[in-house]
């Protein structure tokens, strides 16, 4: 039986391997997807070493920019975005030979491209991860143009607090990249003047849990259009099919 399955800590509810593991069962797939829930990136070899019936990987937080150092190829639009979330796993002879990829930037980019209007040309990106990252290369790739916001001063990007109502006017696309508002925290949103918002405000939201977080409720009572971040993971979630199985 082919093994799949997803790194990262700490793994609460997986999309992946609920989707996965359905899909294994529906189409007669002798496969099996595990969460493997490691404190350290250096745990990896030992997931490799104990299975040697393993085909592919996806990763999360936090290892999606750390994992690039246990890779043999890295796929020229993961190396550009600095951030792998799935690996192929090949088996070559006694060796495994690891290939890194990015579905993040290819589910986001499909899932957005078909809601943004022509007045959509500046984006803020809020958080600074791998995710992120992945969501910046996609939005530049649409030809807009992106700034990212955190909560320390950097060269390039903007803090919370540099985000008045003007620039919410400027900048009228906002994409939610942290975890501000997941279950179960779904009480905290990003601290942004949402008054300042309009119908030709974008808020996508990386969440899927809960359906409408209150960055996206916030957005939506003064005018903008939300997304949450459930068709990015189908999107994705068909990508890594492809990449595990050579198709891509």
């Amino acid at each position: 039986m082919d093994k799949y399955g997803l790194i990262g800590f700490p793994l609460g509810h997986s999309f992946s391997v609920s989707y996965f593991n359905e899909k294994f069962r529906n189409e007669g797939i002798d496969a099996q997807y595990i969460n493997y829930e490691i404190p350290n990136i250096a745990d990896l070899a030992e997931i490799l070493s104990s299975t040697p019936n393993l085909r592919g990987l996806n990763v999360t937080i936090p290892y999606k920019e750390k994992v690039m150092t246990y890779l043999d190829e890295i796929s020229p639009e993961a190396k550009a975005i600095g951030a792998v979330n799935v690996i192929r796993v090949e088996h070559r002879g006694n060796n495994v030979y690891l290939k890194g990829f990015n579905s993040d930037m290819i589910g986001f980019t499909q899932s957005i491209e078909p809601i943004l209007e022509r007045y959509h040309q500046k984006a803020l990106i809020l958080g600074t991860g791998g995710a992120a990252k992945a969501v910046d290369y996609g939005l530049r790739s649409l030809g807009i143009e992106t700034k990212f916001v955190s909560t320390k001063k950097s060269l390039e990007g903007l803090t919370y607090h540099d985000i008045t109502p003007k620039i919410i006017k400027q900048f009228n696309v906002i994409v939610n990249c942290t975890p501000l508002g997941m279950y179960p925290n779904i009480e905290q949103c990003p601290e942004l003047p949402y008054e300042a918002m309009d119908n030709h405000t974008l808020l996508y939201d990386l969440i899927y849990n809960p359906d409408e977080t209150l960055f996206m409720q916030k957005g939506r009572e003064n005018g903008a259009t939300v997304k949450n971040g459930l068709e990015m993971l189908l999107l994705q979630a068909f990508a890594n099919w492809e990449f595990w199985n050579g198709k891509r």
